[in-house]
This record gives structure tokens, sequence and C-alpha cells, in this order.
């Protein structure tokens, strides 16, 4: 099985590719397009100049390559996925021959956390337009896409990732639940600057707290981002 988890940053999307690494009959991929999305829009972002080397910027490089062969002879992968990488003109038609998992947060977390590391991001660089324009496309190839929350998943690790590995035919496996500390093997070379708390951590952190204030410019891009969260939370799967 190959799974696309669709995300956008700071959604807990590095803790679930562990989360699903640690099981022994997976592998895992760390954002396969960001060279290729990085050499397409010129964004200056942490480590740019490391990335554009470690990684191919041909968007059908990488595609070839998630259609191939799983790496290493493993049963199953994870895809993590950024879905701001996934830009006009590069083509769509592979997604409908994965397993669709799209990775939701509300806007006001991802904000106030993504804030902290990027300077004054836009709509575009938050990923929840092309995390909707991407589900619609899977559900509309006949696809049946399935949405998880951040937010749902701290609450309770356990009962929504086996809801999960049942809405997409997978067998449970607790291995899930807790992995090592420290930084592993799948890391993108990106790595150092963005993943020093999920190295620091074992497992999914409890249940969030009450949402972060927000003002001014960070508060117009979460009311803006809201449209497209709610069209996915409404569709999320629910335990």
């Amino acid at each position: 099985m190959k799974i696309a988890c669709w995300s956008g940053p700071r959604n807990l999307s590095t803790a679930m590719m562990y989360a699903f690494e640690n099981r022994a009959d997976f592998t895992a991929l760390d954002e396969p397009f960001y060279a290729a999305y990085l050499a397409r829009t010129g964004k200056r972002h942490p480590m740019d100049d490391v990335i554009l080397t470690a990684q191919p910027q041909d968007p059908d490089t990488v595609i070839d390559a998630l259609t191939g062969p799983i790496p290493g002879g493993a049963r199953h992968v994870w895809h993590k996925h950024m879905a701001q990488h996934m830009l006009p003109g590069i083509r769509r038609q592979w997604i409908g021959g994965m397993t669709n998992v799209f990775l939701i947060r509300h806007p006001a977390r991802v904000v106030a956390s993504f804030s902290a590391r990027f300077e004054n991001p836009e709509l575009e660089d938050i990923g929840f337009v092309q995390q909707a324009e991407l589900h619609d496309l899977a559900a509309a190839e006949g696809d049946s896409p399935v949405v998880i929350d951040a937010t749902d998943i701290r609450a309770n690790p356990e009962g929504l990732l086996r809801a999960l590995c049942e809405a997409i035919g997978l067998d449970w496996d607790p291995a899930v639940l807790s992995w090592p500390a420290g930084a592993r093997a799948i890391d993108g070379v990106w790595a150092p600057h963005w993943y020093d708390a999920v190295h620091r951590s074992t497992g999914f952190a409890g249940a969030e707290g009450g949402l972060p204030h927000l003002d001014g410019r960070a508060e117009a891009l979460a009311d803006a981002a809201m449209p497209y969260y709610e069209h996915l939370h409404a569709r999320r799967l629910k335990i």
C-alpha cells in the first residue's frame, strides 16, 4: 500500500510519518516535492540551498519514484506531502493510484506555530487551499480520501489511528503509538530547522488546549484559511 498523506505545515505531519514508519512493514518518504517546489517558485526557505541539492528538482522524476517500487522492499510506504508543494502544472493523474489521507489542523494553531518559524506567511504557504483542491480531485476520480484532524489524533491517538487503519484497509499495529526519540534516517535534510520538538518526542502529545489568540495579519490569515479547513473538517473521520 502507498499512502499519500497530504498535510500543511505544523499539522502533526512528522509525528504521523514517524508513527507509521515505526511499523516493521513500513517505510516513509519525507516531503519528496520540496526541492521541486522551491525550484519552481524561487521562494526562500530555511536551508533552501541544501534542500535544492538533496532532492530532484524535476517533479516528473519525483512522481516516477513515488509510483515505482516501494524503497527497501517494504510492504507499505507513507508519503508525507505538503499540499502547497503541488503547484499548478505538476501532473496529478497519479494521485488516484494512491491511498489518500488528508491531515488537517485548525488554522489558528497552524498560523501561530508556522509564523514563529517563517516570517509573514501567505495563504498559499500553509496548504489549506491546496488540500481542499486535492481532496476534491481525489473524490471526483472515485477515490475515497480519508480526512483526519490533528486535534482528534492528540485527543485519542489509539482510537483515531485504529479507525484510520480500518478506513484504509490496513491491519492495526500498536507500533504506531510510539517511536524512539531522536532523528530518523527518513528525515528530510531540513530536519535540523523544523523537527526539534518531534525529535524529543516518543509518542503523540496529549490533548490540545484552547485556540491561540491571534490578531492583525495572523488573524486575517487564519480567517482566510477557515472555509477550506471547514470544508475538510466536515468530512473528517470520526470515532
